[in-house]
């Protein structure tokens, strides 16, 4: 091999969550490159961070990388409800921190980091091993050579892509969020806002850990051509409509972060060969509020110790319990969560009216499960339940119309 040529057991493709827990759990003589777009961990930021304690205290994540949330609040257009989640409490991440800390436990490994540098494309050689090229900004290209390749590039799907293996994501989660100072605004206070204001998506606001305020947008795209920007630009400039939830925004914004998330059905593949996708390459962000890095961080340390299982005894058989431990968990769940999250792009503005006003009246079982994507059948029966009344009811009126009755 040339100069320009690496050789690794284990290529992963993308160093968010998921990428660097797969390092952090591989066996400590198991060879990896991980090729990471940015220049640094965990910056740019590209998402809101969202996630609940009982999830941060169960993956050990310290003190001082969350911030607890006590009030939660959803806003309509003419609804506003208390959301009471008994004892959940949602935390916001501080990404960077936490990111920055997952790649520390693979620092010991033999573990070698590409920082700003582009996966390019990949190819299966004859000898069963993949070769895949990749470029630092402003270098030359370098040939990666690998027994297994992992896709954690996000949106991108940039190995199964490569490989022909699965296509690119049509429908995404697409937002943008501003960073303001903290100001008079509670830093303990979550609220989300639905409606006009964000067709097809839903908005956000929140305090941080760094004394500074977050307010975002998320549309599904191409269910809307809003841009969120534009969405948010409008939310962020209409005094009236943020003093009804309580939000005083001081000065121009400090920060813009910017975010995609595949917005799909789950797909229970995840292993094509010695080629396996995690994190949003697979689809782990929950389907009803696109929050993933929990879910990305225990199936990334799962995918780790199964393949140094695969790579010790040569056997595929590891990583085919890591694709069914993933179908086992997620499979119903974001299924049903999928079809919340279609039902809710198409709501009109008194639909989420009535949906607010609903949650208001709800218990904190059934919020949870909602908001965290997580379906039972006693509440998958009850779901059905409404949409046949919502169906049946639909149909009468469109005869009813039909025969003129008004």
């Amino acid at each position: 091999m040339n100069e320009t040529t690496l050789s690794c057991d284990v290529l992963i493709v993308g160093a968010g969550p998921a990428g660097l827990s797969v390092a952090a759990s591989l066996p400590d003589e198991l060879a990896s490159i991980i090729v990471h777009q940015d220049r640094e961990i965990g910056l740019p930021v590209r998402t809101s961070g969202a996630c609940w304690m009982q999830d941060v205290e169960r993956l050990g994540i310290p003190e001082g990388m969350y911030k607890r949330m006590r009030s939660n609040e959803v806003f309509a257009d003419k609804e506003h409800a208390l959301i009471e989640l008994g004892d959940e409490i949602p935390v916001i991440l501080d990404t960077p921190k936490l990111y920055q800390w997952l790649a520390r436990q693979s620092d010991h490994k033999n573990r070698r980091l590409l920082m700003a540098t582009k996966f390019l494309t990949t190819r299966l050689r004859e000898d069963g091993r993949y070769e895949s090229t990749v470029r630092a900004r402003g270098g030359p290209e370098q040939r990666v050579v690998s027994r297994y390749v992992v896709d954690g590039s996000g949106w991108h799907f940039a190995v199964l892509d490569a490989l022909g293996l699965v296509a690119k994501p049509e429908r995404l989660a697409v937002g943008t969020e501003y960073e303001y100072p903290l100001g008079r605004n509670a830093d303990d206070r979550v609220i989300a806002f639905v409606g006009r204001k964000v067709p097809a998506g839903y908005g956000w606001a929140f305090g941080t850990a760094h004394g500074t305020l977050r307010i975002g947008v998320g549309v599904i795209q191409p269910d809307t051509d809003a841009s969120p920007r534009a969405l948010l630009d409008a939310v962020v400039t209409d005094r009236a409509y943020l003093a009804r939830m309580g939000l005083d925004l001081q000065g121009p914004p400090l920060v813009v972060h910017s975010g995609i998330l595949p917005s799909v059905a789950y797909d229970a593949r995840l292993v094509f060969g010695r080629v396996i996708r995690v994190g949003d390459s697979a689809n782990f962000a929950t389907p009803t509020l696109g929050e993933g890095i929990r879910v990305c961080i225990e199936f990334g340390r799962l995918l780790g110790e199964k393949l140094g299982e695969a790579a010790r005894t040569g056997r595929d058989g590891p990583l085919q319990e890591y694709e069914r431990a993933c179908r086992r968990k997620l499979e119903r769940d974001y299924k049903w969560g999928f079809l919340v999250n279609t039902r809710a792009a198409r709501y009109t503005p008194a639909q989420w009216n009535a949906s607010v006003r609903r949650m208001g009246q709800a218990g904190p079982d059934a919020l949870v499960a909602t908001f965290r994507g997580e379906f039972p059948r006693a509440k998958i029966a009850r779901m059905a339940l409404i949409f046949l009344r919502q169906y049946l009811r639909a149909r009468l009126r469109r005869i009813r119309m039909r025969l003129g009755w008004g």
